[in-house]
């Protein structure tokens, strides 16, 4: 008996930089490759999709070598399952965390387990980004702008060699939301 599995793909590297890729676009890579029930949320990288592959990590390999071939650089996809993402919504990660206009919450997707070595709280050097918690999948980042800007372009410092992409708290509730619907 196989299971049907519904993920979200968290892709880093899509419409910054320069490099546009319209959803319509992405949603037909992601069927490309056999993936049923394909939609997208926003411009920033996130689709949904079902499949049976038992195999995440055989999955997102394959997802990623197909990005790269079709259009022309990596993509780094993080799957979450939608039980990954409502749970590390439901342990409030920020619990306790006061949000002034100058403070982001951001949940950063994991491709590795951040360093043993990276004691949190981890307060960046230019004092503008704070992880306060972190599980093997993802860290919890307290981004405290400065002139009304994210300086800080590395949050765990240059030991983590994983892929990384991040959402604002409010943004991942919405797309869980939006994966959540049929």
């Amino acid at each position: 008996m196989t299971t049907t599995t519904t993920y979200i793909a968290f892709l880093r590297a899509v419409n910054v930089g320069g490099r546009t890729v319209r959803m319509e676009r992405l949603r037909a890579l992601f069927a490309e490759l056999g993936l049923e029930n394909v939609r997208s949320y926003i411009q920033t990288g996130n689709v949904f999709f079902t499949t049976d592959e038992p195999d995440r990590a055989a999955l997102t390999r394959r997802i990623e070598e197909h990005l790269e071939k079709s259009l022309g650089y990596p993509v780094p996809a993080l799957l979450r399952t939608l039980d990954e993402v409502a749970g590390l919504l439901a342990a409030e990660p920020f619990r306790g965390v006061e949000v002034t206009p100058d403070v982001r919450l951001v949940v950063a997707f994991l491709s590795e387990p951040l360093p043993a070595e990276l004691t949190l709280p981890h307060r960046s050097p230019k004092g503008d980004v704070e992880v306060v918690g972190a599980d093997p999948g993802a860290a919890y980042v307290v981004v405290h702008l400065q002139d009304g800007k994210w300086v800080t372009k590395e949050m765990f410092g240059k030991a983590y060699r994983g892929a990384v992409t991040s959402r604002f708290l409010h943004t991942t509730e919405k797309i869980l939301a939006a994966a959540r619907k049929a």
